[in-house]
This record gives structure tokens, C-alpha cells and sequence, in this order.
């Protein structure tokens, strides 16, 4: 099905599989700006399929090693040695007014300013800044960014997001806007788990947005149809995708469709495409390896 749908350029790789992936996200060889955190953990077990020319890979998603064998509560908490709560030391939250709004937000690391790099988490329907601050939730991903930031001079932030809309993609701008201020020389990333891809997609078009990114994240989130005629493509921001086969939200091959339809259109467009094989909705927050694609963005 992968075959027929990615036109045939289907290479299957034999060995060496995570050495490919770290090859295919760094492209030129350069120093990491992310030192390795409990990489052995995290890091893809197996990639069973790759694309254009590694941009497009197939990982392997194991429930009984990736859920079960990973959380001493499935979903809801994992085992500890996934875990380092050194992130809470400099935790908080913050209010900003903005847009004749109140935007309440949460951060760790250097989110008070003089942060080298920025990663901004942004939820989907029904949740709030809460959860990307979950250190034992989703296998212990997000408690692993926060401390990828924390550990390397970032800072790492989540929001409260109350409308989908143009509304929420001004807040979240404002607030991006606000932590350049104060980490003037930062290099800002924007990462939206579900619905909260609308957001991404509305900054990444935008062109006075847009110049702000270093690069866009979507987890388990839909496709922007009204990307391709917007000019996004001539600003060149990078762009992740993760997905799961098994995906009833958000159906997989509309989204993989999507990403041929972006490299017919701009083969050299910086955009890589993550595929779960038999992951769910949840799967890209869960096993999404945030230093790989973070290193790749912030290069």
C-alpha cells in the first residue's frame, strides 16, 4: 500500500536502520545543538521503510514493547527510569496580555530569557498547557524534551489554546514574539500534538509569523489544504509530520498524500515525514524522537 502510494520510491533499508535515521535528519554533518539525553530509551527501535531519500521512514511501533513494556500504568505513567524531574526545579507558569487577551502559559528551563533555542508545545482539542508538562504521561516524551532543553541552555513552553482559529495562532504569535524578546538570539520551534496543527499551519503560512520559526511540528494533526497556494513554500520553514497507521482522526494516507503533494510541488522543501506503523492517534506525541527531529530544525 506504502508502495503504490508514494509512486514506487519505496527503499527498504537492512541494517544499520538507526544510524539511517540520524543520517537522514542531519543531513550535512554538523555538531548536535541537543547533547544526547537517554537516547538508548528513545530512539526508534526499528525503521522497516524509508523515501525520498530519508525523508519519508516507516518506524516500527511495538504495544507490547512500546506501552506495556514502557509504563508501569499503561498511557498514564512510566516507569521511572524514562524519567528526571530536574526540569521542575525551574518550572512556572505566567500570564501574558496580548490580542485583549489574557494567555496563560507554563515553562521550564530558560523561558525567562537568554534561552539559546525554544520549543513551544501547543495541545489539541479538550486539553490545555498541562499536558505537555506531563512528565509521566504519552512514555515519558514530553518529561524528555523539557529535559533536551533544560539540559542545553533552551527553554521549553506549553499554552492554552481556547480557539483553533486565527484568534489562537495570534496568542500563540504574541507569545512567541515575547520570548524573542527575551532570548533575543533563540531559534524559536512550534510542536502541536492533534488539533492543535491548525495553529501550526496558520504560523507557517503566515509571512510576518513565519520569519519568527525555525520549524513546525505536527503530531497527529491534519492536513492545511490551503498551504500549497499560500506562498509558505518560497519561506522554506521545515516541517515535521508524524503519523499512525491506525490513526482514526486523522486519516494516514490523506496526510502522506499531502506530504507527495508538498515534495511534487517543492522537491527540495525541508519536510520529513514519520510514519508509526500500527500507532494510534497518540503515537507521534508518544514516540516522536524529539532530539532527532530538533537537531535536524535547529542546525
Amino acid at each position: 500500500m506504502l508502495q503504490r502510494l508514494m509512486s514506487g520510491r519505496l527503499v527498504p533499508l537492512v541494517g544499520g536502520l538507526i544510524v539511517g535515521a540520524a543520517v537522514a535528519f542531519s543531513g550535512v554533518a554538523q555538531a548536535d545543538v541537543l547533547k544526547p539525553y537517554k537516547d538508548r530509551l528513545f530512539k526508534y527501535k526499528k525503521i522497516t521503510e524509508t523515501l525520498y531519500d530519508g525523508d519519508f521512514i516507516v518506524v516500527e511501533y511495538s504495544k507490547q514493547r512500546d506501552l506495556r513494556d514502557r509504563d508501569e500504568v499503561d498511557e498514564r505513567k512510566v516507569f521511572g527510569n524514562y524519567v528526571s524531574y530536574k526540569p521542575k526545579r525551574g518550572r512556572g507558569s505566567a500570564e501574558l496580555q496580548a490580542n485583549g487577551r489574557t494567555i496563560s502559559y507554563m515553562g521550564t528551563g530558560k523561558w525567562k530569557g537568554g534561552a539559546r533555542a525554544i520549543v513551544i508545545y501547543i495541545h489539541g482539542q479538550g486539553g490545555n498547557r498541562f499536558q505537555g508538562m506531563n512528565d509521566v504521561s504519552f512514555g515519558g516524551n514530553f518529561n524528555r524534551v523539557q529535559n533536551l532543553m533544560v539540559r542545553n541552555g533552551g527553554a521549553y513552553l506549553t499554552v492554552d489554546i481556547k480557539n483553533f482559529d486565527k484568534r489562537g495562532t495570534a496568542d500563540v504569535a504574541a507569545l512567541i514574539q515575547y520570548q524573542k524578546q527575551l532570548s533575543p538570539g533563540a531559534k524559536v520551534v512550534v510542536a502541536c500534538g492533534s488539533m492543535g496543527g491548525i495553529i501550526c499551519w496558520n504560523l507557517v503560512r503566515n509571512a510576518n509569523y513565519s520569519r519568527l520559526l525555525s520549524g513546525i511540528m505536527l503530531l497527529g494533526s491534519p492536513k492545511d489544504p490551503n498551504f500549497l497556494g499560500s506562498g509558505a513554500l518560497s519561506r522554506n520553514v521545515p516541517i515535521y509530520m508524524g503519523q499512525g497507521t491506525l490513526d482514526r482522526v486523522y486519516n494516514w494516507e490523506t496526510q502522506a498524500n499531502f506530504y507527495k503533494q508538498i515534495k511534487s510541488r517543492a522537491p527540495g522543501y525541508p519536510i520529513k515525514f514519520t510514519l508509526f506503523d500500527t500507532g494510534t492517534h497518540g503515537t507521534p506525541i508518544r514516540m516522536t524522537d524529539w532530539r532527532l527531529v530538533l537537531n535536524w530544525m535547529l542546525r
